[in-house]
């Protein structure tokens, strides 16, 4: 079949620089991208799976509540994506969330976030570069464990914020030496990973492309089997 169709969402601010990476993984795992943000078309029937991107801080709205410390908000963007990820589940299509996108998809199914995480983790160390500086701990068993192995990882870190109450169908599926949540994913189809981290700018390791394709490969065998499910003559449907 053709390369599945990934919609890529992106910062308004960033964009620009940032799909292009993300267009690359996902190019390298065997998909094609395409961009979206707010006031672009983003139609989660067009596709056969999403990378919901990094970017501004969620607005403490979408979860119930209070603006805590000072962020940098989208809320556009914020209802955007959120509308994107409850589709994505409800028409079976798989979902990588990076970073905010990873905070995004434990808010729109229901979780919350801690605004301060740092303050909360103190025995995580606060890194805010793109360099591999952070060591994560994935916990055996989960997806993610079987996409990129249990041995200890090291990423990147641009959060301050961090998924706190678990959304509905998630689990954590790694964390930091501090105990903070760094990568969270769906226990059932459709596959959903987030990672607190920035895969993108990683694409030199082999853990990291695995990520991608992961979704790519979910993507393309959702997209087989739509295909070979029978056509409904509209015709038909009306008798």
């Amino acid at each position: 079949m053709m390369r599945p169709l990934i919609g890529v969402t992106t910062s308004q601010r960033s964009g620009w620089r940032i799909f292009p990476l993300v267009a690359l993984n996902i190019w390298f795992a065997g998909g094609r991208a395409v961009r979206w943000g707010v006031g672009r078309p983003a139609d989660i029937a067009k596709v056969d799976g999403i990378v919901i991107g990094g970017g501004d801080d969620i607005s403490p709205t979408l979860y119930g509540g209070t603006l805590q410390v000072e962020s940098r908000l989208d809320p556009d963007r914020d209802r955007m994506e959120r509308r994107l990820v409850e589709e994505s589940m409800a028409q079976g299509k798989p979902v990588l969330g990076i970073c905010r996108g990873s905070q995004m998809l434990n808010v729109a199914l229901g979780g919350d976030l801690d605004q301060d995480a740092y303050a909360t983790y103190r025995d995580s160390r606060r890194y805010r570069t793109i360099l591999p500086r952070k060591t994560v701990h994935v916990v055996e068993e989960t997806r993610l464990a079987g996409l990129a192995g249990m041995r200890k990882m090291k990423v990147n870190a641009l959060h301050s914020q961090a998924v706190r109450r678990l959304g509905s169908g998630l689990r954590v599926a790694a964390r930091d030496e501090g105990g903070m949540v760094q990568a969270v994913e769906r226990i059932r189809d459709p596959f959903a990973v987030g990672v607190q981290w920035h895969p993108e700018h990683l694409i030199y390791a082999h853990r990291q492309r695995a990520i991608f394709r992961g979704l790519v490969a979910a993507a393309r065998a959702g997209a087989e089997d739509r295909a070979q499910l029978p056509e409904v003559d509209a015709e038909a449907e009306k008798v």
